[in-house]
């Protein structure tokens, strides 16, 4: 019998029993159950198990931390409950059955962009490390650059420069892509449509504002013309024809017949596609996308900036919990194409942040109880290493009052980013790592940030815990 076939049974009771599993995988730290009936969940007694550390339902999915040692857990509770193994996919696609549509809608987008992640975290690391070596004076008394002190090091720059024009400008490739592999779509079509997008054939984008009408290059047909204007680093207008793309293509397939459908489905979906992203869905993005930066920056920088920041401080741990933080990747890739950089993402790092701290203080606080400190101590590492659940849903969630204290922290610190006009340059690592993706002339200040989100959600949850607040409604929640 292995040793966590006894905590197997105690979870497959307390959950319904093995009638009440549509369907059920795992990740690095979670089980992941769609259930036939979540309120047949006994989520008071799930959580007393030894093995688990915490409970949730996002996305339509009820998740239950285990741990690093999920994938043998989960090996054996499939085992002692009869259920066959769900790839991630198939778990998505029944967790669906449980949403409304507007957590559907988020689930698609999210599923767009979280393949897209580890490149922009890439991206603006080395975009932050060009403007340390290339832009701060840090050599002869501060009045030579790294790059100007040595060709080694601009080359590096240089070389560099590479892989960052490769993420940003060329991103619309990566979201096409996504749009068709979430889509179901060819995928490297796909590729081929974001690529005629951002051709070298076409005038850069960064270069429309600047250029005269007779200076824009066109595709002349005689009876109309077509301006050749490129869309590097836009975000919206690759969705469209992503999107459009992949409804032709999938359509065709079910009326063409397969005989003729691998010579006719891809000319057909393709050819029109890139043709009506070029003069319609092309210029609308980009108009939408306009409208959408314009209106949050907007935002930031008016006489009421400090509001808006505070909001946001204060309820995007909450949003992380309902999954709608995903439309904040599409709104700060929007914010870089248009301001050559984004205030949201230092918010959301220090967000996290804020959320360690809180974790940090539950650590002081149950410092004599080494059973906490197995989970609380990963979980405040995990947080300020920009992964927060743990974190949130295994000890913040639990106890409620961290959580607000966390909350509270993340809204004045929010305030401090926002009004000193911090800007990173991507979304990029989160929690304490996060500062390298904040443009060089800033650091200082989001540091200031950093400092706050430590030091208030510390003190609040040592206070909070002596008030004795007591669970906060946000674990119902969870």
């Amino acid at each position: 019998m292995s040793k966590y076939s006894e905590s197997a049974k105690q979870l497959l009771d307390e959950i319904g029993g093995s009638e009440n599993i549509s369907a059920v995988t795992h990740c690095a730290t979670r089980m992941r159950f769609v259930l036939v009936d979540p309120k047949k969940a006994d989520v008071e007694k799930i959580e007393a198990i030894p093995i688990v550390k915490g409970t949730f339902t996002q996305a339509g999915q009820f998740q239950v931390i285990v741990g690093n040692e999920v994938s043998t857990f989960y090996n054996e509770f499939v085992k002692i409950a009869g259920v066959s193994d769900t790839s991630k996919d198939d778990a998505k696609v029944a967790a669906k059955k449980n949403m409304n549509f507007l957590q559907r809608m988020i689930a698609h987008l999210a599923d767009i962009f979280t393949p897209l992640i580890p490149a922009l975290v890439v991206g603006g690391l080395i975009l932050g490390f060009r403007n340390v070596i290339g832009e701060i004076n840090l050599l002869e008394d501060g009045t030579m650059t790294l790059v100007e002190s040595s060709q080694f090091w601009a080359g590096v720059h240089s070389f560099l420069w590479l892989i960052g024009e490769a993420i940003f400008h060329f991103l619309p490739v990566g979201i096409t892509w996504a749009v068709a592999r979430k889509m179901g779509a060819s995928q490297i079509l796909g590729i081929v449509l974001g690529i005629t997008l951002v051709s070298p054939q076409l005038l850069n984008a960064y270069g429309v504002a600047g250029a005269e009408t007779g200076d824009i290059p066109v595709w002349d047909f005689g009876f109309a013309q077509i301006e050749m204007i490129g869309y590097q680093a836009q975000v919206i207008p690759a969705i469209l024809a992503g999107l459009l793309f992949s409804v032709l293509e999938i359509n065709l397939r079910k009326v063409i017949p397969n005989s003729i459908s691998m010579i006719v489905v891809p000319f057909l979906s393709l050819v029109p596609t890139v043709l009506l992203a070029h003069t319609v869905l092309g210029p609308i993005g980009w108009q939408i996308g306009t409208f959408i930066s314009d209106v949050v920056y907007g935002g930031l920088t008016s006489a009421f900036g400090w509001l808006f920041a505070a909001l946001f401080g204060f309820v995007y741990a909450p949003l992380v919990i309902t999954g709608l933080h995903h439309m904040t990747n599409a709104i700060d890739l929007q914010l870089m194409n248009a301001l050559d950089g984004t205030p949201l993402w230092p918010m959301i790092a220090l967000s996290n942040i804020a959320q360690g701290s809180a974790v940090l203080a539950m650590i002081y606080i149950n410092r004599k109880n080494k059973e906490e400190r197995q989970v609380s101590v990963p979980a405040a590492i995990s947080c300020y290493l920009g992964v927060t659940e743990p974190a949130m849903f295994g000890i913040n969630l639990k106890y409620g009052y961290p959580f607000l204290a966390a909350m509270i922290g993340s809204m004045v610190a929010a305030v401090i980013s926002v009004g000193s006009g911090v800007m990173a340059y991507s979304i990029g690592v989160g929690g304490l790592p996060g500062i390298l993706s904040i443009q060089t002339e800033h650091m200082l200040m989001f540091a200031v940030g950093m400092v706050v989100a430590i030091v208030i959600p510390f003190i609040l949850t040592v206070v909070f815990s002596k008030m004795n607040f007591g669970k906060i409604p946000f674990q119902k929640r969870a």
